[in-house]
């Protein structure tokens, strides 16, 4: 089964779309925070699901 990615900003599909960016929380390294070439490019803030972390600083 194909793995979806969404932007935890937006909550855009964006598998296989360029530019995207896929890390763990800086601060839990628990959750896996996904964003899109656009809201990477606008600073979008995204927050972690597990202990509420917000970025970009």
């Amino acid at each position: 089964m194909e793995n979806k990615l969404t932007c935890s900003s937006c909550k855009k599909r964006i598998t296989n779309e360029s530019g995207t960016a896929v890390f763990k929380c800086p601060k839990c390294g628990k959750s896996e925070i996904v964003r899109c070439r656009s809201c990477r490019e606008n600073v979008v803030k995204y927050r972690c699901p597990e202990c509420g972390f917000e970025g970009p600083n």
